[in-house]
C-alpha cells in the first residue's frame, strides 16, 4: 500500500510539474521572485542579524563587509537588518490596501453598472474627478485629510492605497457589469425577481472574478512605490519603522559618501516591483486578458 500510495504522488508531482512547465515563463520568473520576497518578509520579521533599531552596530558609512553586506546607515544601524525586516511591512501594506481597494471599487462598479440611469451618470462623474488627480497627490490628500493625529499610522497607509485604487477599479468593474447584465442569465435573474445584491452576488460578481483578479495584480504591482513614495516624502510610517522608501529618504543626503546604504532597499523595492509585474503578466496571459496599465 506504500508503494502505491508512493506512485500516486509521484504521479500527482510529475503531473503538477508538467502543468507549471506549460504556464507563461514570466509567470513562473515572477512567481519566484515574489515566492523569495515573501520568505524574506516572513524570516526578517523574526530574525536579522542586528536588532533594526540598534543603534551603534557599526560604524556609520563604513561601507560593505563581511558584518554589515548593505553597509551601515547615518546612525550606525545594520542596513541589512532594516531591510530584512521592512519588507513584511511593504508587502503587508501594499497587499491589504490593494485589496480593500479591491473589495470597494467592485462593489460600487458593479453596482453602478447593473443599475444605470442617473446614479450610475452621477456616480461616474465623481470617479472620473478622482481618477483626475495622479496618484502620489491623491494620497497626500488623503493624509493631509486624516490629520496629524493619525499620522505615520499602519491603518492609515491601508487607508491610501484603498482610496487612491478604488475609483479605478470602480470603473473597470462599470465596463464588467454593463458587458455582464446584457447575458440571457442575467435577464433570467431580473425577471425572477432577485435583489440588485443577489443578482451582483450570484450572476456578476463571479463572471467578473478573471478582470477583476487581473487588476488586483496590476495594482498590487504598483502599491510598493507608492508606499515608499509617501515614506521617502515623510508621510509614511514614523521612524525608526524601516519602511524601505523611509530609509531611502533617511540617507539620500550621503548617497555620495555611501551609495550602498540606499542601494539595499532601493534594489528590494525594484526587484519586488519587477517580480510582480511579471508574475502579474504571466497571470493575465493564463487568465486569457490582456494588461492594460491604465492610470
Amino acid at each position: 500500500s506504500k508503494v502505491v500510495a508512493y506512485v500516486k504522488l509521484t504521479s500527482y508531482a510529475q503531473i503538477e510539474f508538467r502543468k507549471w512547465r506549460q504556464t507563461p515563463l514570466t509567470f513562473r520568473v515572477g512567481s519566484l521572485i515574489v515566492l523569495i520576497h515573501i520568505i524574506v518578509a516572513i524570516v526578517g520579521r523574526f530574525w536579522t542579524p542586528y536588532p533594526y533599531f540598534e543603534t551603534g552596530a557599526g560604524v556609520p558609512f563604513s561601507g560593505m563587509s563581511w558584518e554589515h553586506l548593505m553597509g551601515v546607515d547615518y546612525l550606525g544601524r545594520d542596513v541589512l537588518s532594516r531591510v530584512l525586516y521592512g519588507g513584511h511591512l511593504v508587502i503587508l501594506i501594499s497587499v491589504s490596501g490593494t485589496l480593500l481597494g479591491l473589495i470597494v471599487g467592485s462593489v460600487v462598479g458593479l453596482i453602478s453598472g447593473y443599475i444605470g440611469g442617473w446614479f450610475d451618470e452621477i456616480l461616474q462623474r465623481i470617479l472620473e474627478a478622482m481618477i483626475s488627480i495622479p496618484f502620489l497627490i491623491f494620497g497626500l490628500l488623503v493624509v493631509a485629510a486624516a490629520g496629524p493625529k493619525f499620522s505615520g499610522n499602519l491603518f492609515l497607509l491601508v487607508s491610501v492605497i484603498a482610496f487612491v485604487y478604488a475609483p479605478r477599479i470602480a470603473r473597470l468593474a462599470r465596463v464588467a457589469a454593463l458587458e455582464i447584465s446584457t447575458r440571457d442569465f442575467v435577464t433570467s435573474a431580473r425577471l425572477r425577481g432577485e435583489s440588485v445584491w443577489s443578482v451582483m452576488r450570484i450572476e456578476l460578481l463571479p463572471n467578473a472574478t478573471g478582470i477583476l483578479l487581473v487588476e488586483f495584480a496590476i495594482r498590487a504591482g504598483f502599491a510598493p512605490v507608492l508606499v515608499a513614495s509617501l515614506g521617502f516624502l515623510g508621510f509614511g510610517l514614523r521612524p525608526p519603522t524601516p519602511e524601505w522608501g523611509l530609509m531611502m529618504s533617511e540617507n539620500r543626503a550621503l548617497i555620495m559618501v555611501s551609495p550602498v546604504i540606499v542601494m539595499g532597499p532601493g534594489l528590494m523595492l525594484a526587484s519586488l516591483v519587477v517580480g510582480l509585474n511579471l508574475w502579474t503578466e504571466g497571470l493575465a496571459r493564463i487568465l486569457g486578458r490582456s494588461v492594460q496599465l491604465a492610470p
